[in-house]
C-alpha cells in the first residue's frame, strides 16, 4: 500500500482508477509491459528508416489454398505448416495427405490467455482449431499437428456443419452450419423446411460445450437469409435488407433447457450418447420457443451494416440501388444521422468504395475510395453537446501526377477531339488502392496500391502515420500484379506476406523480410 502511495506521488496521480489505466497502458518503468512498448517503438523506427529494406526470401506456389497465421504458412489443406519467422521460411510439420471426407472446411488459430490457470500443459501452447467435412471439430497443436482434442458435432438434427467464428476473440467460438435447404423432390411434395440454421456454443481453453440452438422461421420469419454472432449479439439477416439485432447472452439463458458436458452419458430426447462422441455428437439444448426481444433493426442495401465509434453509431447503405456507394452514419440511440454524416465519393468505377470503423478502437471511420482514403471522426457540433458530425481526420492519395485524364484534346493541326468516353476512377493504368490494413502492434496504416500497364501489375505497401497519415515507408513488391486476380497481404512486424489466387485454383505465396543492409542495396 505503501508503494502504491508513493507511486501515485511520484506521478502526480491522485485518482486510482487513472493510476490502474497509465499502469495498463506501461506509463511505469517496472511494468512489464514497458519493455515490449520500447521494443515495439524501436521496431517501428528501424523499420522506416530509407536504409532498411524489404527482400522477397521465399516464393511457394500450390494448387490448394495457402492460409496464414500468426507467423505460420499453412497449406495442402492445414496438413503442411511452415514458419514465416525465421530468416528463412522452414518447415514445421508435413502430414501425410489427408482423404476428402476428412478435409478441413474452416480454422481459427487459438492462443492461450494470459493469468489464467489451465488443465493441461498443451493449453498453454498456441493451437489450431478445425471443423472437417464430416463434422468433427478438432484441436490440432500449432507446433506438431497433433489432435488435442477432438469433438463430434452432428447428431441426429444436422449434418452439414462449416463456418467457424468468434462471439468474443479467443473466449467464446461459434460453430455455424450450412443453411438448410430441403431436396427439390421434397419441396415438391409440399414438405417444409422450418429450421434454417444451427449453431453450436462453446467456450474454448479448456474446451467446453455450452449449448446448440436452431434458427428457424416460425421464429425469426420466412425471409431469414443468414446469421451471425459477435460480441454477444445475435445479427439476423433478411433478403429484404433488413438486419435486426438480438441479445444472445440473454437467449442463452432464458432457452436453455439443460446444460451438458462434453464426454457425459446421457438419455436425451430418447437417445441414449455421449456428448461429442461419434455418432451422437451434439444436443440442441437451447430451444428458442419464443421471439427474443428485439435490440435494434435497420434496413441496408446488402444487410450491410456496422457499429462503432463512440459514442456509439451505425453505418449503412439505404435501401436501394440507386444508392450504393453512398453511406449514411446515424446515431445509435436515436438513428439520427450525424452532421456531414452521408459520405458519398461520387465514384465511377467497377470496383464499389468501402467503409468501415477503424479497428485501433479510436473510434475514426476509414472510407477507401479507388484513389482516395479518408479517415473520419465523430465530434461534438460547436454548441451542440448532444449532436455529432462527422470531420476528416486526415487524408491519403493515390500517385496519379503523370496521369492526363483530358476529354478534349487538341491535335498538332489545331483539329479538336472528343474522347466518347472518360477514365474509370479504377482504371488499371491509374494507381488505385486495393487493400486498407492496420498494424496493431507498431500503429501503422498500410495501403496497397497497384497500376497495371497491358499484362503487367506494379503494386508497393505504404506505411502511414496512424495518427496524422504522413507516408513514412513504400516497399514496391517485385511480383507482377493482376488486379482480375484475388489477393490478400498480410504485414505482421518485420513480415510482409502476399498471397495470390489465380484461376484454376492456382496459389502463390510470396515471402519479403525486413533487411538492414546499405551495402547491399539492389536487395
Amino acid at each position: 500500500a505503501g508503494g502504491g502511495r508513493a507511486a501515485l506521488r511520484a506521478c502526480g496521480v491522485h485518482n486510482v482508477c487513472r493510476l490502474l489505466t497509465r499502469r495498463a497502458h506501461g506509463f511505469y518503468a517496472r511494468d512489464a509491459g514497458v519493455a515490449h512498448r520500447k521494443n515495439l517503438g524501436l521496431l517501428r523506427r528501424i523499420m522506416c528508416q530509407e536504409s532498411t529494406k524489404f527482400k522477397n526470401v521465399w516464393t511457394t506456389h500450390s494448387a490448394s489454398p495457402i492460409a496464414y497465421e500468426r507467423g505460420r504458412i499453412y497449406m495442402d489443406n492445414y496438413q503442411c505448416c511452415i514458419t514465416s519467422i525465421a530468416q528463412q521460411p522452414r518447415l514445421i510439420y508435413q502430414k501425410s495427405k489427408c482423404a476428402k471426407s476428412e478435409k478441413i472446411e474452416d480454422a481459427l488459430l487459438l492462443e492461450c490467455p494470459l493469468g489464467e490457470m489451465l488443465p493441461s500443459p498443451s493449453d498453454y501452447k498456441a493451437s489450431l482449431i478445425v471443423l472437417t467435412v464430416q463434422n468433427w471439430l478438432l484441436r490440432l497443436s500449432a507446433d506438431s499437428g497433433e489432435v488435442l482434442e477432438k469433438v463430434y458435432l452432428a447428431g441426429s438434427c444436422c449434418k452439414f456443419f462449416r463456418y467457424l467464428s468468434w462471439d468474443t476473440p479467443q473466449e467464446v467460438m461459434i460453430v455455424k452450419s450450412a443453411q438448410n435447404k430441403l431436396p427439390a423432390a421434397a419441396r415438391q411434395a409440399g414438405i417444409q423446411q422450418t429450421v434454417l440454421f444451427y449453431l453450436a456454443v462453446f467456450q474454448v481453453l479448456p474446451l467446453s460445450f455450452i449449448g446448440m440452438l436452431e434458427i428457424n422461421k416460425k421464429i425469426f420469419g420466412n425471409s431469414v437469409t443468414d446469421v451471425a454472432v459477435s460480441n454477444g449479439i445475435l445479427i439476423v439477416m433478411y433478403s429484404m435488407g433488413l438486419v435486426r439485432l438480438y441479445n444472445f447472452k440473454a437467449i442463452l439463458e432464458q432457452f436453455t433447457e439443460q446444460s451438458f458436458d462434453l464426454g457425459q452419458e446421457f438419455n436425451w430426447n430418447g437417445q441414449v450418447g455421449i456428448v461429442g462422441k461419434y455418432p451422437f455428437g451434439l444436443p440442441c439444448n437451447i430451444k428458442i420457443t419464443d421471439t427474443p426481444p428485439l435490440l435494434f433493426e435497420a434496413s441496408s442495401l446488402e444487410n450491410a451494416f456496422q457499429i462503432g465509434g463512440y459514442p456509439w453509431h451505425y453505418i449503412i447503405t439505404p435501401n436501394k440501388k440507386k444508392h450504393k456507394g453512398v453511406f449514411h452514419i446515424c446515431s445509435l440511440k436515436d438513428n439520427a444521422l450525424a452532421k456531414n454524416g452521408i459520405q458519398d465519393m461520387k465514384c465511377c468505377s467497377l470496383e464499389p468504395d468501402w467503409i468501415y470503423f477503424h479497428p485501433d478502437m479510436s473510434g475514426r471511420i476509414i472510407h477507401v475510395g479507388p484513389n482516395l482514403i479518408k479517415v473520419l471522426k465523430l465530434k461534438e457540433v460547436k454548441n451542440h453537446a448532444d449532436q455529432m458530425e462527422i470531420a476528416e481526420d486526415f487524408t491519403i492519395v493515390a500517385n496519379r501526377e503523370n496521369c492526363v485524364n483530358n476529354n478534349v484534346t487538341v491535335t498538332a493541326s489545331g483539329r479538336v477531339v472528343k474522347k466518347r468516353f472518360a477514365l474509370l476512377d479504377d482504371d488499371p493504368e491509374q494507381e488505385t488502392f486495393k487493400i486498407v490494413d492496420y498494424e496493431d502492434e507498431l500503429d501503422l496504416l498500410s495501403t496497397v496500391a497497384v497500376t497495371q500497364i497491358g499484362a503487367d501489375g506494379r503494386a508497393h505497401l505504404d506505411f502511414h502515420c496512424n495518427e496524422h497519415g504522413i507516408l513514412l515507408k513504400s516497399i514496391p513488391l517485385k511480383e507482377s500484379w493482376d488486379v482480375t486476380y484475388s489477393h490478400e497481404v498480410y504485414f505482421d512486424k518485420d513480415l510482409v506476406l502476399h498471397i495470390e489466387q489465380k484461376p484454376n485454383r492456382r496459389f502463390s505465396c510470396y515471402v519479403y523480410q525486413m533487411v538492414c543492409d546499405t551495402a547491399r542495396d539492389d536487395d
